[in-house]
């Protein structure tokens, strides 16, 4: 069997080519014929536009992100071929971001860190709370591995009703407010699409515990900030731990820094030296598998933008 040519762009590095040839493919330049194109900065979309353009014959191609809406938006995700992104792949690392987020807003942690004084006790336990989960992908399902020692009951929302193992119930987009309406702990861990731009708005916020946290490690733009902001002045939802926001990189003097009930981490769920080995294993495993002609993992509907 030929070994598959896999080019690497916009330039070669060696944890992907050494993951190419584990795979069983042989690294190649971005030319016309590449079997295949793994592009490893999320940030060139131009750069992207000209290797596909380039790489005329390449029938996949790997993506180095987990989120691809702005590929979607570009127009570049091309239905005539195979696309893969990371999603899934950064999984394990997001949603352990995400349970430090929730123990750290429910154990005040915000407030004794900055402490220089004894204060007054506070905290509260996250064991045999309710929790809602926003999305059905691998984040959620990595999180509700984490959350089973904690004895939580567990609701995700996603396009689906289809049941979630690990979940005691899974219900629709449509059924959102009451998910949120009983829930301590609100993760939000599901794709950026039209349909979920600002899917926490007033109405959803208004709809939550007023001592319910809301944690996102999804996308900043999930949520209505201004609408966050005032919710969190106001009390109207005990707090917020956001590793994304609306705008992003957040500036300095922005309301959102100011609160004391709002945690707030520079999109770190998952460092660069994360990502870097846990894409090379993705690499492999699809390399290996566009080599066998088996199913690749992290495929992308090009239609639904994710």
């Amino acid at each position: 069997m030929t070994a598959p040519r896999v080019a690497v762009g916009p330039a070669p590095r060696d944890s992907a080519c050494r993951a190419i040839r584990s795979g069983g493919g042989e690294p190649a330049s971005v030319d016309a014929a590449a079997d295949a194109l793994i592009w490893l900065d999320p940030a060139d979309l131009d750069g992207l536009r000209r290797a596909l353009a380039v790489a005329s014959s390449a029938r996949w191609i790997q993506l180095p992100m987990a989120g691809v809406e702005r590929v979607a938006a570009a127009g570049i995700l091309d239905p005539a071929r195979t696309w893969t992104s990371a999603k899934g792949a950064y999984a394990e690392p997001v949603a352990e971001h995400a349970l430090a987020l929730a123990l750290a807003g429910l154990r005040s942690l915000r407030q004794r860190i900055n402490a220089r004084s004894w204060g007054e006790p506070a905290g509260q336990s996250l064991y045999d709370e309710p929790v809602t989960i926003l999305g059905g992908g691998g984040i959620a399902a990595s999180l509700l591995e984490l959350l089973a020692p904690f004895r939580v009951s567990a609701t995700v929302v996603r396009r689906s009703a289809e049941p979630v193992a690990g979940a005691a119930r899974t219900l629709p987009h449509d059924r959102l407010n009451e998910a949120l309406a009983g829930a301590r702990v609100t993760f939000l861990a599901l794709a950026l699409t039209p349909g979920t731009e600002q899917i926490i708005g007033s109405a959803e916020l208004a709809a939550m515990r007023p001592d319910s946290w809301l944690i996102n490690v999804a996308r900043g733009r999930h949520v209505d900030t201004g609408e966050l902001v005032a919710a969190l002045r106001d009390g109207a939802i005990g707090g917020a731990a956001l590793d994304v926001t609306d705008p992003e990189p957040l500036p300095a003097g922005h309301p959102l820094w100011q609160l004391d009930n709002c945690i707030i981490t520079p999109h770190t769920a998952d460092t660069p030296e994360m990502v870097e080995r846990l894409l090379a294993r993705r690499i492999q495993d699809n390399v290996a598998r566009f080599a066998a002609a088996q199913p690749l993992i992290g495929l992308v509907d090009p239609v639904a933008g994710y």
